[in-house]
């Protein structure tokens, strides 16, 4: 139990809340849709709670709460992954983690591997499972029966008791499918890790396409805008 109040994000689309014992099931934009270069506040904002440019935000604010470094682990690699694709994606997680130690941000992500003893808290599966199947014994609590994208990151989060209130992230999962290109694993990695901390909306804006991990048409991105590194920080302000 995550508390009385909980939910989870799912692939920045869909949001699960549970309240009391009840499920209600709302549904959240993927993307926001806008045009042109956007003022800084407009793209923190479309980013971290799914505000059109000068509109309100349509998914909560969600944050890591927390002053210990937060685990993060490559728990599992199917068959189908091993050999180069496990190699690239090993990698691409190091740079990953790199690049987002590299911006100066407040909260530290530390890589663990072998056993821990109780789960990462950004836990990584490579899983056999074609995109747009349902997930099947995945181990990880309410990941199971969700349909998989090529890449996508489920976040868990204790609701704010008032209204308005940030929501604290409990627990986060990030799934790579075996259809995902092995050239797209770089990208992928980097924007996934980030949408961990709680960033879970996409930007569709052609202008956006070769200046943002978060771009929802492209994967050309292997490094953090400059003002995706700009959200970064405002959502944990460096230390």
């Amino acid at each position: 139990m995550i508390g009385m109040r909980c939910a989870v994000l799912i692939c920045c689309a869909m949001a699960l809340m549970v309240v009391m014992g009840a499920v209600r099931v709302a549904t959240a934009q993927e993307f926001v849709v806008s045009d042109g270069a956007l003022a800084d506040r407009d793209f923190y904002r479309l980013i971290a709670c799914a505000a059109p440019p000068g509109g309100a935000c349509q998914k909560p604010f969600v944050r890591w709460v927390t002053a210990r470094p937060l685990t993060v682990q490559l728990e599992r690699v199917d068959r189908a992954f091993l050999g180069g694709k496990s190699k690239r994606a090993d990698a691409a997680l190091e740079r990953a983690l790199q690049r987002i130690a590299a911006t100066g941000v407040g909260i530290e992500l530390r890589r663990v591997t072998g056993a821990v003893g109780k789960p990462a808290d950004i836990r990584i599966l490579l899983l056999d499972t074609p995109s747009g199947e349902l997930l099947a014994g995945t181990g990880v609590p309410g990941l199971d029966g969700q349909r998989l994208g090529g890449a996508s990151t489920r976040i868990w989060f204790e609701a704010g008791k008032k209204p308005g209130e940030e929501a604290r992230i409990a627990r986060a999962a990030i799934v790579f499918s075996r259809s995902l290109s092995i050239r797209s694993y770089e990208s992928a990695m980097l924007e996934e890790l980030t949408q961990a901390l709680g960033l879970m909306t996409d930007i569709r804006n052609p202008w956006y396409e070769p200046r943002s991990i978060f771009s929802q048409d492209s994967n050309a991105m292997k490094d953090l805008g400059a003002q995706d590194t700009m959200v970064v920080q405002r959502h944990y302000p460096p230390k």
